[in-house]
């Protein structure tokens, strides 16, 4: 069968930064930081006490507030980007067809900070049960995309994806998948994520994964840095709108870009770091590439998930150059040059690390 052309239409972006795509795009040119001190809770006994998080973000300002309640804040920050994304988009359960609509949206955690203020107030009880009955609906990963599509009213295959740090970009090429196949029109993908709270940040200090650079916050965020001490723990959400290029141009919907290919592997080495020979890394690429029918020079960009953690440092001195890159693109495919213009990079260290937001390549 014929694979149909996927581009997309639309975006939405809440984060560090800015709470918009274009206000996290300005502060991506300029350089900014979202690191602060945090104070999402308090954190003065702990390890690391700053974070990128979110900056004068009231869901109540974009949803109702007893709605509001009936939900962790990583399914409301999920809500509140898709409203951006979707209008960017400027498509409706109105002006297409909803049944061809769907919802793909990942997160790596999902609903910790509701997990852990029910499980605090039983542990605070006599044993006698009072949860809240949305303690369960408002934790689990794929409430997110339930409640996107029921804000919208999009009836098109609906779930969540995780894999960790690559959550949004599963979700990304399993929407880009279905849409090539014709087994949807326009899909919304991407994640959200939003842990800023004791169990988040003393889990992540527990593994030593954490910057602890509470005197520099705002350069703790250092992927390629040879003096890199961990990662700057990040909340916030993004979403693409996925479209078949045919029905794009039918509604004259405005075409950012198209997507070419996608790929997954797993290193199959160890639970947080990566092959030392960039395995999973090299073969993601070589996958991407072939799917895409593109060649290692005409690639003008790559987006490196880029560890922070002492863990990955011996691989990161390899991973994060350049040359590395263009000899693990070369190396498959016997070319003797590749695109001297090429150049890796990655936005985490302006807005941290969202978990479930890693490189989209």
């Amino acid at each position: 069968m014929d694979l149909k052309r996927v581009v997309v239409t639309g975006i939405g972006a809440l984060t560090p930064l800015g709470n918009s795509v274009p206000d996290y795009w300005h502060g991506l040119i300029n350089g900014v930081s979202g690191a602060n001190p945090i104070t999402l809770f308090d954190a003065s006994k702990f390890k690391t006490r700053f974070a990128c998080e979110l900056k004068h973000f009231d869901p109540t300002n974009f949803l109702d507030r007893k709605e509001a309640r009936k939900m962790d804040r990583f399914t409301q920050t999920a809500l509140v980007c898709s409203d951006e994304a979707v209008k960017d988009a400027g498509i409706s359960k109105e002006t297409v067809n909803p049944d061809r609509v769907g919802v793909i949206f990942s997160s790596g955690i999902g609903g910790l900070i509701t997990f852990q203020e029910e499980v605090t107030e039983f542990a605070k009880g006599d044993g006698t049960p009072r949860f809240n009955p949305f303690f369960i609906p408002k934790m689990i990963l794929d409430i997110a995309a339930g409640r996107i599509s029921m804000r919208h009213g999009f009836r098109g295959p609906n779930y969540a994806v995780v894999s960790a740090c690559a959550s949004s970009t599963h979700a990304i090429m399993d929407a880009f998948n279905l849409i090539r196949l014709g087994k949807a029109d326009i899909i919304l993908a991407g994640g959200s994520e939003s842990v800023i709270k004791e169990a988040g940040v003393g889990g992540f200090n527990a593994m030593k994964a954490l910057s602890e650079r509470n005197d520099d916050p705002l350069t703790a965020s250092r992927p390629f840095d040879k003096d890199r001490d961990g990662f700057v723990i990040g909340e916030g959400a993004g979403m693409l709108i996925l479209e078949n290029l045919e029905h794009a141009l039918a509604r004259g919907a405005n075409i950012v870009c198209e997507i070419a290919g996608a790929g997954a592997t797993a290193d199959a080495h160890h639970i947080t770091a990566p092959h030392p020979e960039g395995l999973g890394a090299k073969n993601v690429m070589f996958a991407t590439l072939q799917d895409a029918g593109m060649k290692p020079e005409d690639i003008d960009y790559i987006n490196v998930h880029g560890t922070f953690h002492s863990i990955g440092r011996h691989f990161g001195g390899k991973s994060h150059s350049n040359r590395f890159w263009r000899t693990c693109l070369s190396s498959e495919y016997q070319l003797h040059q590749v695109n001297d213009r090429a150049s890796a990079g990655r936005c985490r260290s302006n807005r941290g690390h969202s978990l479930c937001h890693g490189s989209k390549k």
